[in-house]
């Protein structure tokens, strides 16, 4: 199963402004943009409907994607301590009997 593609509002606005304005096809632009030509379409419909109010995300902005990646780092990083410590505890527990 992959991972579902998010992108920046910027990068949305920026894509349709090149859709509108490129020399290209709209298959060409989607090909280098690494999208689905049909979700250029989609994201031209949206900023044309709801302007600047386009794109407001849901709640999982870059920077917050940005510290929730870097917490669950951490956390990992802290379990893998945390079971070491355990082992050795358990080693020297056996040692002491």
């Amino acid at each position: 199963m992959t991972k579902r593609k998010s992108f920046r509002p910027e990068f949305k606005r920026e894509a349709v402004r090149l859709l509108e304005t490129a020399q290209k096809s709209s298959a060409d632009l989607a090909r280098e943009l690494g999208v689905r030509r049909n979700q250029l379409y989609k994201w031209k419909e949206q900023l044309g409907k709801r302007g600047a109010g386009a794109f407001p995300g849901s709640g999982r902005g870059s920077g917050s994607s940005d510290e929730l990646s870097g917490l669950r780092k951490e956390l990992e990083k802290v379990k893998e301590e945390r079971d070491i410590l355990k082992k050795a505890a358990a080693y020297f527990a056996k040692e002491l009997k």
